[in-house]
């Protein structure tokens, strides 16, 4: 059982450094990117679901610990489950604007860049202190 246990336990971790890595790479694609029909597509078909996906297999492992320790809340586990909630609610927001954005305006993408930005930032910023608390606890 022990041996199931820290073996959830890594792979939450791994999980967290693919959110974390996505997260960039989202960041990444948002910055170097000057057209807004190619980054619409680009993220429609490859970022969103990778990022969604991971994302779900960080809570998903989560949960699995939660299980595993009965459900035994600590305060870091009620953290990890606000920040869950806040990674869904801030990448559903940025998605949405996304969803809404012209791309027959000629400045729809300047306009959404810093909003995007923003967002991301915030993801990353939470996902990685999280992952600093857990891991040098």
């Amino acid at each position: 059982m022990n041996e199931m246990y820290n073996m959830g336990l890594s792979l939450h971790s791994w999980s967290a450094v693919a959110v974390l890595v996505m997260i960039f790479l989202n960041l990444f694609v948002l910055m170097s990117s000057n057209d807004l029909k190619k980054y619409k597509k680009v993220n429609s078909l490859y970022l969103t679901p990778l990022e969604i996906t991971l994302l779900g297999s960080l809570l998903f492992t989560g949960i699995i610990m939660m299980a595993a320790k009965h459900l035994n809340f600590t305060i870091e586990n009620i953290v990890m489950i606000i920040i869950g909630v806040v990674l869904i609610v801030l990448e559903s927001k940025r998605l949405k604007a996304l969803q809404y954005l012209s791309t027959k305006k000629e400045h729809a993408l300047a306009a959404y860049k810093p909003f995007a930005r923003t967002i991301l930032q915030a993801e990353f910023v939470l996902v990685l202190l999280m992952s600093l608390w857990m891991w040098f606890i």
